[in-house]
């Protein structure tokens, strides 16, 4: 019984499941909010290209507006 009682304390005094319970929720925020980063980089990325290539698209490569020659 004694054997019994003290095997019941050392559970009940265990916190390594509690621990290893909040580093699992600390790791998951860190995935979510390293994923939405990547998200956000992402988009603010193909934003730019997508304004490069409209812009490219609205001056013909055979004019040049800058040069200032032209026959």
């Amino acid at each position: 019984m004694n054997k019994l009682m003290t095997m019941t304390r050392q559970f009940r005094d265990d916190e390594n499941g509690a621990a290893m319970v909040e580093y699992s929720i600390l790791i998951g925020i860190i995935a979510v909010a390293s994923i939405m980063t990547v998200i956000a980089i992402g988009a603010w990325v193909s934003g730019r290209f997508t304004d490069l290539c409209a812009g490219l698209d609205a001056h013909p490569t055979g004019t040049c507006s800058s040069a200032g020659g032209g026959s």
